[in-house]
């Protein structure tokens, strides 16, 4: 299947294997994909048996989270919060192509953080509560109205909060509602002390102890806690790895054609971003830069009980880079307000105010 969609910023070509609109159909779900090159934030979902884009654009956009009404997203300098309107989503047109719809509300203002995961956790009364990755200050911090960012937890080798980007603390996974475990490119408390470091020189923390789980990961992001079992993606050799946490072994659970970073987990399913290498003074020496020309953009589908790829997509221009994937339970296909002739959604009080 071959298709193009031309958001504002440029066109965007894009192929997928024939699988892709029945898997997302089965799973139940619609992809949110975030592009910090690009600048935007794209939803994937299914219309009539063909994959539909919506695009919204979002300066550096990089973690992304969903929570049960809302999305959040981290960006240059700020999380954007986009709210649950689905009443709209049948009225923008085409007329019936959509089913659920998240237009931004509001912004936080935290400063250029570099937020690389975020995650809604819940807090002891029930509410949401949103996680961030904090890489600039090498921890992992909350929103305050109050201020830039609340931090809560650093690992312990790192002394003291600065903005130095010490190890590159990138992601973030949650387990019953709380931060969990947390992924490094190094162990190391100097000023951006990891881009000396050999590119194995990554691993995966447990955050109540601080102890290290597993370690001598190339460049790992996005640890996920799915069906009691820990998750990672092992980035610059191309790998979603199962983490044995009795001695920190790893499994290989698939191969894939690409720098992985960014992982949902849902329902036996994983949908792993894939990116081509950009700067070689970081990227050049990973193992999958021997096969730079054949790295591809987008994202893998992967049933994780058998390793098996079930579907592929696939930018072939416009994206040269996936920086988050996150899932939207119960969408069949989700705008953010604008329809296809560029008509935004507006909303106001039923009463006059």
């Amino acid at each position: 299947m071959t298709g193009s969609e031309q958001p504002a910023f440029s066109e965007v070509k894009f192929h997928h294997s024939s699988s892709l609109p029945d898997v997302l159909i089965g799973a139940g779900c619609s992809l949110l994909l975030s592009t910090y090159q690009a600048g935007q934030l794209a939803a994937v979902g299914v219309h009539e048996g063909t994959i539909r884009f919506s695009f919204h654009q979002v300066d550096r956009a990089m973690g992304v989270a969903v929570g049960r009404d809302r999305i959040a997203v981290g960006a240059r300098s700020q999380v954007w919060h986009l709210q649950d309107h689905s009443e709209v989503a049948p009225r923008i047109e085409p007329r019936g192509m959509y089913d659920r719809c998240f237009l931004p509300r509001t912004s936080t203002v935290t400063g250029n953080i570099q937020g690389h995961e975020l995650a809604w956790g819940t807090t002891r009364a029930g509410d949401q509560e949103l996680w961030i990755a904090n890489t600039l200050f090498s921890c992992l911090a909350t929103v305050h109205p109050d201020f830039s960012f609340v931090p809560r937890w650093r690992p312990p080798f790192i002394s003291e909060l600065a903005a130095e980007d010490r190890c590159h603390l990138n992601g973030v996974a949650m387990r019953d509602g709380t931060p969990a475990y947390v992924s490094v490119l190094a162990e190391t408390d100097d000023p951006t002390g990891w881009r000396s470091l050999p590119k194995n020189s990554g691993a995966v923390l447990d955050v109540l102890s601080g102890a290290v789980v597993t370690t001598g990961l190339t460049m790992p992001h996005s640890p996920r806690w799915y069906g009691d079992q820990l998750f990672v993606l092992n980035s610059g050799m191309g790998r979603l790895e199962r983490v044995d946490l009795a001695d920190g072994s790893r499994e290989v659970v698939a191969l894939l054609p690409g720098y992985a970073r960014g992982l949902a987990i849902y329902r036996g399913l994983a949908f792993v971003g894939l990116s081509r290498i950009r700067e070689t003074a970081v990227f050049g020496d990973v193992p999958i830069a021997e096969f730079h020309d054949r790295l591809k953009c987008g994202v893998g589908i992967v049933e994780v009980a058998t390793g098996k790829t079930l579907a592929t997509l696939e930018f072939a221009t416009g994206v040269e880079e996936i920086f988050d994937v996150q899932v939207v339970p119960g969408a069949r296909c989700l705008t953010f307000g604008s329809s296809e002739t560029g008509d935004d959604a507006w909303l106001v009080p039923a009463v006059p105010v």
